[in-house]
């Protein structure tokens, strides 16, 4: 092998490790990235599962105030129909005519 060849060789060989230490550098940059993306997920999710619960209890707060006002309004009404059966019909025509 001439002095040119090795010579040629080691250059050559300076530049794969050099490609090699960039590469390094970039592989640990972008690791970098991902955990950073990993723990950003993460922390989204975890906001958007505290939101929903909340959601779900405030519907079910909700749901049961409406089923509440709903009961109230049955009973108030069977009172009235007791109260005043005929008032009821008499109420009832006026609205028709």
């Amino acid at each position: 092998m001439s002095e040119s060849e090795i010579s040629r060789l080691k250059t050559q060989i300076l530049g794969l490790e050099e490609k090699l230490r960039t590469l390094r550098a970039s592989r640990r940059v972008l690791m970098s990235l991902l955990t950073a993306l990993e723990k950003d997920r993460r922390a989204r999710i975890a906001r958007l599962e505290m939101e929903n619960a909340r959601l779900q209890q405030s519907n079910h707060r909700y749901a049961r105030a409406m089923m509440e006002s709903n009961a109230r309004i049955c009973r108030l009404e069977e009172n009235l129909r007791r109260i005043n059966p005929a008032g009821e019909e008499a109420a009832r025509g006026q609205h028709i005519g």
